[in-house]
């Protein structure tokens, strides 16, 4: 069906989106659009001429063949000749002239992309370009560094209207090689794929060494108000607030953090213009939909200290949630929800910048977004006072009817999106079991374990799997306090603080009591006692500074409730652990922490317990040969079967999952059915 032309015009444009998109300076997240016009042959081997536009939704530093739609061009230009189109009835119209209904649905810019009488054109927002745009002198700016080459169009949100006004200016100024929207963005073009990209390159280069040489010399954001506070400081006041901010902004839905110190945001935050800058409003309608129209702003000075720096966030984050709910009421006239009314970006003198969002990507887009935001703000009060989008506007921005429909083709939210997991032994053979079947139902997971490279490596399996952000990997020996310590606080600064703590570290000996010696008691101990007990300890102290409740389950035994032949210690040390999850529960109820145990037994497959020493031993009490003792333990059970590390991740994740949020100090035993095992 389609000729050798029409793929060649597609990689070419797939590869100039990648080349583009891959410098954030010039594509925000998601943003921009890229087109081709060519031909190909139709389902009746006639020629038709066709333009090839990135859909809706994708981004431009990833796209693929399959991120272009391509649509019946001669069927798209007749409506030029329309005086007035709504959304609905352009996104109507489109759809019936796309060539294939299986391509993604058309940008709402798509008609900008088929007006503008040129083969190839890119529209991107790169910081340069915005910076003028949303500049109080901008046009006079545009004026003195492109001359005739450029033409100047006012706001319009994105639609017919503003396709139509563009394709009229570039079509009257024939001479122009690029169109500056205000407050918007950049349109290029060229016949060819290589001549647009150059273009669009070089216009971007022009306006970015006019604001360098406006800004040499001159101290940017007013100057430092508040010095950045040493690296180790701002660390430890981090993980002191950073579960605190997480309680605060979950309040309507679950929230992941990003915490960013970089030179760039300690700049700006600690500068004199940040209060009043900040609050101008975003960038552009891009940043706009995923930083919202103004960040939160903590007037707040170093040497106040953390008290007072929660007092101000508390008090801060109050006050931003009633102003937008406000916002929202004054300018809603559909029947829409409110979204979220909390910050997704909050700036911190001397400190940094903390991102929010429904996942860590999303959090780390807001941050990105809004270092963008940084880079246009200096440049734009290089040459004047940076303005931005009105309230109306904005709202009309945020509450888009086809920003709207976007989010309704997203995939629904899966059982522990927004949580964060947190799982000692994690690369073991229950424990990697268990952050896989977590992460496959949308948590974030802190694998936390001894051998740290493994760690890490099935962090990112899960990272490659479910993507970027979903896992780290950390070292933890949960018999030192302090690498405990250190554990956790990196899962504060990861994801923000801990939803869900599953405690399934462990080892295990085996010896007839008198020939248990002391150092191997204490082991057992140390590991299977006092492991759970700092590292519970720590994860409640989260639970409990976020205010919203937890999960928190104790991978014990068998061993636990009855008395296993030749294995004291661990037994003993085993029914330590129950005793602590019963404890834990009667604590955490009041702050809705929730405490339950799973106890399996011979979990044989993946284990590294049961690839050492102790499957000799086992086997030796037992009589029987070490290759025997998978069928020893499955005819022993009443199920008669074996069980799995997968077994035990089903068990953990219903007491993580709110399919058990009225259950606490249970125990649930995974064995197949051991009688002697029966809790009573």
């Amino acid at each position: 069906m389609i000729v050798t032309q029409e793929i060649t015009a597609l990689q070419q444009l797939v590869d100039r989106s990648r080349r583009l998109g891959a410098d954030r300076s010039i594509c925000n997240w998601g943003g921009g659009n890229t087109s081709a016009k060519t031909t190909m042959l139709d389902h009746m081997g006639r020629e038709i001429r066709v333009m090839w536009v990135k859909g809706s939704g994708s981004d431009l530093a990833e796209a693929t063949e399959k991120s272009f739609t391509a649509l019946r061009l001669d069927e798209v230009l007749p409506l030029m000749e329309r005086d007035a189109m709504t959304d609905e009835e352009m996104v109507d119209y489109l759809a019936h002239c796309m060539v294939e209904a299986k391509h993604p649905r058309s940008s709402i810019e798509t008609l900008l992309h088929a007006f503008i009488p040129h083969t190839h054109v890119d529209h991107t927002h790169p910081d340069s370009i915005i910076a003028i745009c949303t500049s109080t002198n901008g046009r006079e700016v545009a004026k003195e560094i492109f001359g005739d080459r450029a033409v100047w169009v006012p706001y319009l949100r994105p639609g017919f209207a503003l396709s139509k006004l563009v394709a009229e200016a570039v079509r009257a100024n024939p001479q122009c090689e690029c169109v500056l929207m205000e407050k918007h963005g950049l349109i290029t073009w060229g016949e060819t794929s290589e001549a647009c990209y150059a273009n669009t390159v070089r216009i971007i280069g022009e306006a970015a060494e006019y604001l360098e040489a406006k800004q040499r010399g001159r101290v940017a954001f007013g100057g430092v108000k508040h010095p950045a506070l040493p690296q180790e400081e701002r660390r430890r006041i981090a993980v002191q607030i950073l579960p605190f901010v997480r309680g605060i902004v979950s309040e309507r839905q679950g929230a992941i953090l990003s915490f960013d110190d970089s030179p760039e945001f300690l700049e700006f935050a600690g500068s004199h213009d940040a209060p009043s800058l900040s609050q101008v409003g975003a960038a552009c309608p891009d940043h706009l939909v995923h930083t919202k129209r103004r960040p939160l702003f903590v007037d707040w000075s170093p040497s106040e200290g953390v008290d007072a720096l929660k007092e101000k966030l508390k008090a801060g984050l109050t006050a931003y949630r009633d102003d937008y709910t406000a916002y929202y009421e004054r300018n809603v006239d559909l029947d829409v929800p409110m979204h979220d009314p909390f910050p997704r970006i909050l700036l911190i003198p001397g400190l940094g910048v903390i991102g929010t969002g429904k996942n860590k990507k999303m959090a780390n887009i807001a941050l990105d977004l809004y270092r963008r935001a940084i880079e246009v703000m200096r440049g734009a009060t290089a040459i004047g006072e940076f303005v931005s989008l009105d309230e109306k506007e904005s709202f009309d921005v945020e509450y888009w009817p086809l920003e709207l429909y976007k989010l309704t083709l997203a995939p629904p939210e899966k059982e522990l999106s927004r949580k964060v997991a947190y799982i000692t032994g994690g690369a073991g053979g229950i424990g990697s079991a268990t952050a896989r079947r977590l992460a496959e139902e949308g948590a974030h997971v802190v694998i936390a374990d001894l051998a740290a490279d493994a760690a890490r490596r099935l962090a990112e399996e899960l990272c490659a799997d479910h993507g970027p952000g979903t896992a780290i990997g950390v070292a933890l020996d949960v018999t030192q306090e302090d690498a405990v310590v250190r554990s956790i606080e990196e899962a504060i600064l990861a994801y923000g603080g801990i939803d869900l703590f599953v405690s399934n570290a462990g080892l295990a000996s085996s010896a007839p009591v008198t020939e248990t010696s002391l150092a191997e008691w204490n082991k057992n101990v140390a590991v299977l006692g006092t492991g759970y007990f700092l590292t519970s300890r720590e994860a409640f102290r989260v639970m409990v500074e976020q205010g919203r409740g937890g999960a928190v389950v104790f991978v014990t035994s068998k061993n636990a409730v009855y008395a296993g032949k030749d294995a004291s210690a661990y037994s003993a040390a085993k029914a330590m652990e129950n005793h602590l999850a019963r404890c834990l529960a009667v604590e955490g109820g009041p702050h809705g922490i929730r405490v339950n145990i799973v106890m399996p037994d011979a979990v044989l497959q993946g284990s590294n317990i049961w690839n050492s020493a102790w499957r000799e031993e086992r086997a030796r009490a037992y009589g029987i040969a070490p290759e025997e003792l998978e069928d020893y333990y499955r005819r022993r059970t009443i199920l008669g079967v074996n069980i799995l590390p997968e077994d035990i991740a089903e068990a953990i994740l219903f007491f993580c999952s709110p399919r058990s949020a009225k259950t606490t100090g249970c125990m649930l035993t995974v064995d197949g059915g051991v009688a002697a095992a029966f809790p009573r």
